[in-house]
């Protein structure tokens, strides 16, 4: 991870401290699946990485279901309740603003596995 925001500026330790924080409620939340999101086991999701924007009224949560199966229908699906998750992160933090949760997924294992087998084809090749 890098020490900088995509805009260039250093990420604060607030920011840093702040994105811990979400990330371990979060993932405490989804554990014992106590959102209670519809149609949606949240107890195999893994929370990452949690990224706070510089205001820290936004964090942007990456997670990863467990195996990475049904990614995109588990985003969209923490995306249609995040008002849940973030009613649930309430009862847990106390923040004087409750950032807005957005949820991405996490793309670094597949990006890892792709250079990964670069690295396995090229060795192959210069054996």
């Amino acid at each position: 991870m890098s020490n900088k925001n995509k805009y260039g500026k250093p990420i604060s330790q607030r920011q840093l401290r702040v994105g811990e924080m979400i990330k371990q409620s979060l993932g405490m939340i989804f554990a014992r699946n106590e959102a209670k999101v519809p149609n949606l086991d949240t107890n195999n999701i893994t929370v990452t990485e949690v990224k706070m924007s510089q205001d820290l009224k936004v964090a942007k949560a990456f997670v990863l279901p467990l195996g990475g199966k049904n990614a995109e229908e588990t985003i969209t699906i923490l995306k249609e309740f995040s008002f849940l998750i973030r009613k649930t992160l309430s009862k847990k933090i106390t923040m004087k603003f409750l950032p807005k949760i957005l949820f991405a997924k996490d793309e670094s294992f597949e990006y890892a596995e792709k250079i990964e087998n670069l690295i396995k084809q090229t060795n192959k090749q210069i054996g």
